[in-house]
């Protein structure tokens, strides 16, 4: 066996809308759709072809409650850029696209930083990094 370990293929939300999720975060992270997927299962490809978001269709979705609350995150993404301005700036854009502000630390000298809830509640970051 080695020292092989397993690689991590993607990361896959649940969600009561798969394919509307899955066009929130295609337009937030400029990722394509892989072709063939249906109203259950959808996949976000990079540049370069590669799974990085999956999202699987479920029943019913209680959405996070963080930061308080009965039920927690759970697990977030963590999205940087490279600068102020373009946290600004992606901020403007992730409000555009659906996403809700849960916390402003934009100023936050060390790491400033945003935290949404997508269109379905899952908490993701936004920071400069």
């Amino acid at each position: 066996m080695g020292d092989s370990v397993p690689r991590l293929r993607q990361v896959v939300l649940d969600a009561t809308d798969a394919p509307a999720l899955a066009e929130f975060y295609r337009r937030l992270l400029g990722f394509t759709l892989r072709p063939g997927d249906g109203d259950d299962w959808a996949v976000l490809l990079d540049a370069s072809g590669t799974a990085r978001l999956a999202f699987q269709q479920v029943a019913a979705l209680p959405p996070p409650t963080w930061p308080d609350g009965p039920r927690p995150q759970m697990l977030h993404l963590d999205l940087t850029v490279e600068t102020r301005a373009e946290l600004d700036e992606q901020h403007e854009r992730a409000l555009s696209l659906g996403a809700r502000l849960l916390a402003d630390n934009a100023e936050d000298p060390e790491e400033p930083l945003r935290v949404y809830a997508d269109p379905a509640g899952h908490p993701f970051c936004l920071f400069v990094g």
